[in-house]
């Protein structure tokens, strides 16, 4: 399949563009600690942002901003380094994911993982996905437990029958 062909197949829904501009405001949050009215201001004139679910970009920004403590503090158990030495498109990653599981409960914890380790494929390194894929499975397990132990038990019982 041609790479014009396999662009044609992935349409970005407007969650995933709030996704992707939520990233990139917690990006600069990171490196710059601007405040969160400016960073959004900045990216409301970004190309393609009138695509976006704003409600849901101001939502992640804000949010992971605002509860940064509290999305680390839950990230430290499933990290094998401390939180500043990710790199900071993981780390923001990690934090746009996390502060969904918290704030979004009607998201499935599948479609976080999957979004998150999407943008990690477009935006980080080489292997960055499968981390944040190793990280978020951890993280479901303990802020979605009742989800994922009844997905498991569904995907068991196609299994067996």
């Amino acid at each position: 399949m041609s790479q014009s062909r396999c662009r044609a197949w992935h349409v970005k829904s407007a969650r995933y563009r709030s996704r992707e501009f939520a990233l990139q405001g917690l990006y600069q949050w990171l490196l710059s600690e601007n405040s969160t009215v400016e960073i959004a201001r900045d990216i409301a004139q970004f190309r393609g942002y009138d695509k976006c679910d704003a409600p849901y970009f101001r939502d992640l920004l804000e949010g992971a901003i605002h509860d940064a403590d509290v999305i680390e503090r839950e990230l430290v158990p499933c990290l094998d380094r401390p939180v500043e030495r990710l790199s900071p498109i993981e780390r923001a990653v990690l934090m746009i994911a996390t502060c969904e599981f918290l704030r979004h409960p009607e998201v499935p914890y599948r479609v976080v993982i999957n979004e998150a380790v999407e943008l990690a494929k477009a935006f980080g390194g080489t292997d960055g996905h499968k981390y944040v894929n190793g990280v978020l499975d951890k993280l479901a397990a303990t802020l979605r437990s009742t989800e994922v132990r009844e997905a498991q038990a569904l995907r068991g019982a196609r299994a067996a029958g």
